[in-house]
């Protein structure tokens, strides 16, 4: 089987992994999901919720999110993890200190390569959801069946591997994504989720500093933010136990993707 290699997956993740800015909206006036897009946010005020390139109410008619519960403080902490390169299990560690509950989003070569760590997310009850099995841009397949293949590889070497049916949360690769998707993933009983903050922890050959990431991370926080980290960031596995503190003394708590507003 193919395999999703470090270098590519470093360089999927530069070319989209960034908070790309979005087009101006007001609350009143959302626009419609594009046909096709990557997904992007603004932030123009720190600390609120962010406006992403799609609005909270467009994409709820397809079953997706990127933010949360924004009446309550509370955060929903999703990584992506394309692959393993001893960063994950310090994360979990912090995880489990703060008994804070996470999503993960594996590829093919995740579970291939570090089944055991993947078995440890499920074991000590975190969320593992679909990134798909081989990291395309999913954006460019309009086929059904090409479409859910990606979905159901993955499902089965999950399954494989722990025992347990994999979740019902997928996120598009790359953050790339088109309403057909959108449409295809409620069809096949999935929940899409992007995300309402994120910061460049992607390169492991350029890792930002701790103080780079909590400048990112602190003020832009909010209210029922999805917040995406890369379980490859050496950053976040070095930061990750304080960064929970911090948030914590701000007041938010940790939820789980499963208690989404129209999920609980």
């Amino acid at each position: 089987m193919a395999l999703v290699s470090a270098s590519l997956c470093l360089t999927l993740a530069a070319l989209f992994y960034f908070t790309a800015p979005a087009p101006a909206l007001t609350a009143s006036a959302p626009i419609a999901v594009p046909a096709a897009a990557d997904w992007g946010l603004s932030f123009p005020t720190e600390g609120e919720s962010p406006v992403g390139n799609a609005s909270a109410e467009d994409l709820a008619q397809y079953g997706a999110y990127y933010l949360g519960d924004t009446s309550q403080k509370v955060l929903y902490l999703t990584f992506d993890c394309g692959y393993e390169n001893g960063c994950t299990e310090a994360i979990l560690d912090a995880l489990k200190k703060h008994n804070a509950p996470a999503a993960f989003f594996v590829v093919g070569h995740m579970i291939e390569s570090a089944p055991d760590i993947v078995r440890r997310m499920a074991a000590e009850g975190h969320i593992v959801g679909n990134h798909t099995y081989h990291h395309p841009d999913m954006s460019s397949i309009s086929d059904m069946a090409a479409f859910q293949k990606e979905l159901t590889d993955l499902e089965t070497l999950y399954q494989e591997t722990t025992g347990q049916p994999l979740s019902k949360f997928y996120r598009p690769p790359q953050g790339k994504y088109s309403v057909e998707n959108l449409k295809q993933a409620q069809q096949l009983g999935y929940t899409t989720v992007f995300w309402s903050l994120a910061y460049v922890d992607w390169n492991t050959d350029d890792q930002p500093s701790a103080e780079e990431a909590y400048a990112k991370l602190l003020p832009r926080i909010h209210d029922g933010a999805i917040v995406l980290l890369h379980s490859t960031s050496a950053t976040n596995a070095a930061i990750l136990d304080d960064l929970l503190t911090k948030w914590e003394e701000m007041g938010y708590t940790f939820a789980s993707l499963d208690q989404l507003p129209g999920l609980a």
